[in-house]
């Protein structure tokens, strides 16, 4: 809480801390204190083992959860709760590192045009959300998070609020903005007639905020229409926003900022999606790229 960290953060740090004490408890062990190194190591080969009751943990889950218990037994150790930190020394696995995937500029004219096929409130809504999220960048609980108040469609801004409690206003694209202001003229009294009035900005049928699983349903149902042959997700915009600005020549440390990354490092892995498009490019072009048969 002191951190600022996202409410979904907590909720998993929560879930993972839950499995940790009841693994320990499975070892005889209810004090913090006289949880060993080696019970730490332990965990983290159960989380990747699984179990009864549990799936196997990807790298990355498995990191979150290590990162948890260390947050714990730090915090525990500072506290004067325990004498020592039995978790420092337990490094978190490393996941491997994955090239994003962002689609073809010509498939998000289509996925765009698939959420425009429903007519009303919700397909208004549908196609500004989309519009949105490809236009900014914006993570998906950053776009159904927005106020009506933080999206300038005159000024051409929108004001998110990232990770961390961290602000950014980020500049809305002329098509971005012309789906907004289209569904808050057209779309959203409607919607907001049910509902007993709020100031968020994309709202579900009964007129109250729309949720992050209810926009993932609008995201695939427009992918279907659209007919995309790949597993499309919010993430895919994003990683689309990012890598189309920067096959346009947009420079690294804007588009770190335009994506809210605290560092510059995460933003450079897109960098690694343009160069491994010329790789191919150049392979296919060049006529000394490889030798012929």
């Amino acid at each position: 809480m002191e951190r600022g960290l996202a409410v979904n953060t907590l909720t998993s740090y929560r879930r993972d801390l839950r499995r940790y004490l009841a693994e320990l408890s499975l070892r005889g062990i209810e004090r913090l204190s006289d949880a060993t190194e080696q019970d730490v190591a332990e965990f983290l080969a159960a989380l990747r083992r699984g179990d009864s009751e549990h799936a196997p943990l990807r790298a990355s889950s498995a990191a979150r959860a290590v990162v948890a218990v260390r947050g714990l037994h730090r915090f525990a150790t500072r506290e004067g709760i325990v004498p020592s930190d039995a978790a420092s020394a337990v490094r978190p696995p490393s996941p491997p590192r994955r090239l994003p995937k962002a689609l073809p500029v010509d498939d998000v004219l289509a996925l765009l045009e698939g959420a425009a096929v429903e007519e009303g409130p919700r397909g208004l809504r549908d196609r500004a959300l989309l519009e949105l999220l490809y236009g900014t960048g914006a993570r998906i609980s950053e776009a159904v998070g927005l106020a009506v108040d933080d999206v300038d469609v005159d000024g051409g801004s929108a004001l998110l609020h990232g990770k961390g409690g961290k602000d950014r206003i980020v500049p809305l694209g002329q098509y971005a903005r012309d789906a907004v202001e289209a569904y808050l003229v057209r779309g959203r009294p409607a919607l907001a007639a049910a509902g007993r009035g709020t100031p968020a900005l994309f709202l579900n049928h009964r007129g109250g905020q729309l949720s992050r699983q209810s926009a993932w349903t609008a995201l695939r149902q427009a992918a279907e229409r659209a007919g995309l042959p790949i597993e499309v997700s919010p993430h895919t915009l994003r990683h689309s926003f990012a890598t189309h600005l920067l096959d346009g020549g947009a420079d690294v440390r804007v588009v770190q900022e335009l994506l809210g990354h605290a560092s510059v490092t995460t933003t450079q892995i897109y960098t690694m999606v343009t160069v491994e498009r010329l790789r191919e490019v150049y392979a296919t072009a060049h006529p000394r790229a490889r030798k012929r048969s």
